[in-house]
């Protein structure tokens, strides 16, 4: 297995990897989805290493980076790789900049909270989160056949406006982003959010059949697929409750919670 200063290189099955920066306080998962024909990135990580060094090493087929939704701490190294996609509805973060968060935050969050030794190319004064035109846009419903592997786009916004989750079909490995992950609350709170939305998401992943593992952008590696059926719960109460607005704060479940 890889070993790495930065990442943490974890194999989920035969042409699956986590790559992972734990040294960070977001715990952020990144995730290469190897076929036969070429592979799948999802997600660029912080951007304070260089995850190409880690991708070299596991394939040498062609590499689509798939990007869930444009937020700093998952475009870090879109820079290194020729072919980005991102829902049309965040295209406009991703070329002009991530709207509602200042360079000066994002410098702060990046910079803060960190464990392990950074790069020697890492510095948090002058970190600049990429920029720039992608190649494509993926569709809600668009199927990705990258070669005896078959991933479905599923348009989740919410947390951002184009963010999505993507199902790998072949392994029934449901891939969430920042929509649902353990631990720190599920972030609807920004102006650049909108709970409405985001509850809506969930709720539509939640009725996902014959998921086997759902993986999260950040925190624990895997959860098992019953925390869809909690989801189903959650997204019950918030509406009955009438808490899907700004200013209701934290809400807690089995297994996630979600912050307004």
């Amino acid at each position: 297995m890889i070993r790495d200063s930065w990442f943490t290189v974890q194999q989920i099955n035969n042409n699956t990897f986590a790559i992972s920066e734990y040294g960070h306080w977001e715990k952020v998962h990144s995730f290469l989805l190897i076929g036969d024909e070429r592979a799948v990135l999802i997600d660029t990580g912080l951007g304070i290493g260089s995850i190409v060094r880690i991708t070299d090493q596991l394939t040498n087929l062609p590499i689509i980076v798939i990007t869930t939704h444009v937020h700093a701490d998952h475009i870090g190294n879109h820079d290194e790789f020729d072919t980005i996609y991102v829902h049309e509805k965040d295209s406009d973060w991703l070329m002009n900049g991530i709207r509602g968060l200042s360079i000066e935050q994002i410098r702060v969050d990046i910079g803060r909270d960190i464990t392990i030794p950074t790069p020697k190319t890492f510095n948090p004064e002058t970190y600049t989160p990429y920029q720039g035109e992608p190649t494509g846009f993926v569709a809600d419903g668009e199927v990705i056949d990258i070669g005896s592997r078959k991933l479905i786009v599923y348009h989740t916004p919410g947390h951002s406006p184009g963010h999505i989750c993507i199902f790998d079909i072949t392994n029934r490995y449901l891939f969430t982003g920042d929509l649902l992950y353990d631990e720190p609350p599920i972030y609807a709170f920004y102006p650049s959010t909108n709970p409405v939305d985001l509850v809506n998401s969930l709720e539509r992943i939640s009725g996902i059949k014959d998921v086997s593992k759902v993986y999260g952008s950040h925190n624990t590696l895997g959860l098992e697929p019953k925390i869809l059926d909690e989801v189903k719960l959650a997204v019950k109460f918030l509406n009955e409750k009438e808490l899907v607005k700004f200013g209701t704060g934290i809400h807690k479940f089995n297994g996630f919670s979600v912050k307004f």
